[in-house]
């Protein structure tokens, strides 16, 4: 699925949805000993769409939760997120 933002028809779950979507591939992929690749480059782009229009406390709320059901500590998640280069 790839963000149309222009369309009239988008909603908040929608960014909501790629958000949580991106966090999700991220942790399968680094974190997870699945051997399935889940990130792509479209569900990045998506999730960088999506972070424009979401408040930070809705993205935070996100990674927060989906850190504690994959157990995964919080400040590292961050670091798989957003790597300092």
């Amino acid at each position: 699925m790839t963000l149309d933002l222009n369309d009239p028809e988008l909603e908040f779950s929608d960014l909501v949805y790629a958000y949580q979507s991106w966090v999700m591939a991220v942790i399968n992929d680094e974190k997870l000993d699945s051997e399935d690749t889940l990130l792509t480059d479209e569900i990045t782009e998506d999730a960088l769409n999506a972070m424009r229009f979401l408040p930070g406390e809705v993205t935070s709320a996100i990674e927060t939760s989906l850190a504690r059901v994959y157990d995964v500590d919080a400040d590292e998640l961050a670091g798989l997120l957003f790597p300092e280069d």
